[in-house]
């Protein structure tokens, strides 16, 4: 087998490798199916089926890693799809996009021996792939239908994950989301490099099949008040994630072509999905020919230097106040963007936006790693006189997200926060001080991961099922 198809499955990219052939390029789509398929047995054949799981322990679904393992080694994918999703509610977007390496993989007994880990998001994603080709991936059949209603705010994992555990016991589940899309941040805020949007459309879709109402382009607050929603339904979800980009404040700022990311990502994701862009169209938020500049180090910094480098950006450089071994994001995510090309400027902070209608460039301190700080890192310190010049046709600020101001957006202003403006819930059933309000995913968590979201959507479901049947006896009980 090539190095290149060996590095291709280590990476986890999504398309397969192609060869040239005269003046054209050809797919090895059928040799690369069968290649993953051997491949995907192996590795599931590494499994050494340990007494202690560490891989499951450390995945935040519990998945039952191990033994799907087994059955895919066994060739028994079909068992091996069920007993994935069965604790999963989108299998095949975690194994594209959960930091496996930091998770499961990173935890393998065979990766703390040494021996390179079993490759699980990659076995995960071809199970599941699989499963839909081979059309075991139904919708949802409600064997009896309930006449409670369940609104759902806000479409990404969370949501999506509460709505199909509801419908499966089935209530009747409206999902409003504010985009025109379902799928969160999974449609708009992740390259499709490394998920393709057929996934999540597919996902979405069978949701629908499945007796699932989804109401796109609404706005909590405008199309309706929060207290609105709360007389319409049995209950109500707050799963709207958090969007707020958070600012950099350095003189300059306010200059053109200084753009949050989400704005940057969003417009290369409709761009991809066919969708007229006019600020992509006129070169406004697209990178080719230009140098781009990054600021940030977690996932979303990731997505923005590798969506720049597809462009055909001209140079592009991520700034990051601490070193490689201090990122937060996915150490695989930054190995591929170093060797996608992309230049890391570690141990650098933004000092000022230089230029004067547009940002021309940003002038730069070097940073050194001072003692500990209250949350164990090395705190980052500015070197007198280091400063340094970089130039810049763009820069994209990969910050971080808060929450909006919820009471505010959606009418409600009894509706109670935290310090950090996420929603103040009741630790054991996610209930908000709302009666019958709940809340799920990052709205409640901060800005993390979908395959938290998940388990956050699941719980939720839980919590309020059991709302929902001692509101049922308290009426039966009146009446």
């Amino acid at each position: 087998m090539s190095e290149k198809m060996l590095k291709f499955v280590k990476i986890g990219q999504q398309t397969p490798p192609k060869r040239e052939v005269g003046n054209r390029k050809e797919d090895f789509n059928e040799i690369y199916k069968e290649f993953i398929n051997i491949k995907a047995s192996e590795q599931s054949s590494r499994c050494s089926q340990c007494g202690v799981p560490f891989c499951q322990v450390h995945c935040p679904l519990s998945n039952n890693i191990p033994d799907w393992l087994k059955l895919t080694a066994e060739g028994r994918l079909k068992e091996a799809y069920e007993l994935s999703q069965s604790t999963n509610n989108m299998p095949e977007v975690c194994g594209r996009i959960c930091p496996q390496d930091r998770l499961c993989e990173g935890n393998c007994v065979i990766e703390q021996s040494g021996h390179g880990t079993v490759t699980i998001g990659s076995v995960e994603k071809y199970i599941t792939d699989n499963a839909w080709e081979q059309g075991w991936v139904n919708p949802i059949k409600v064997k009896n239908e309930k006449s409670q209603s369940i609104g759902i705010i806000g479409a990404g994992p969370a949501g999506l994950a509460a709505a199909e555990q509801l419908r499966k016991l089935g209530y009747q589940i409206t999902v409003y989301d504010r985009y025109d899309r379902a799928g969160g941040l999974m449609i708009y805020g992740i390259p499709n490099f490394k998920l393709e949007k057929f996934v999540v459309e597919r996902r979405t879709k069978l949701l629908e099949e499945g007796g699932i109402k989804f109401v796109q382009n609404f706005e909590v607050g405008k199309d309706a008040t929060l207290e609105q929603l709360r007389k319409k339904h049995d209950a109500l979800l707050i799963a709207t994630g958090v969007y707020k980009a958070r600012e950099i404040d350095l003189p300059g700022k306010d200059l053109g072509n200084i753009f949050p990311a989400m704005e940057f990502l969003t417009a290369s994701n409709k761009k991809g999905l066919g969708d007229k862009v006019e600020l992509f169209d006129n070169g406004t938020l697209n990178a080719e020919g230009k140098n781009i500049v990054v600021i940030g180090g977690g996932d979303t910094a990731m997505d923005c230097v590798r969506t720049s480098i597809r462009q055909k950006a001209k140079s592009v450089k991520c700034l990051y106040r601490r070193d490689k071994e201090n990122m937060p994001g996915s150490a695989r995510e930054v190995a591929n963007a170093e060797e996608e090309g992309v230049e890391f400027v570690w141990l650098s902070s933004p000092k000022k936006f230089i230029g004067t209608n547009k940002v021309e460039g940003l002038i730069v301190d070097k940073i050194k790693l001072g003692e500990p700080d209250d949350s164990g890192r090395r705190k980052p310190e500015i070197q007198n006189d280091s400063n340094f010049n970089i130039k810049a046709d763009i820069v994209i600020k990969a910050l971080g997200f808060d929450p909006e101001n919820l009471p505010k957006l959606f009418g409600c202003e009894d509706l109670q926060v935290t310090k950090w403006g996420t929603l103040k819930t009741n630790f054991d059933t996610m209930e908000t001080n709302l009666p019958g309000v709940f809340a799920a995913g990052d709205i409640i968590r901060g800005a993390s991961l979908v395959v938290w979201a998940i388990k956050d959507g699941r719980d939720v479901a839980t919590s309020i099922k059991n709302f929902l049947e001692i509101k049922e006896l308290s009426k039966e009980k009146v009446a």
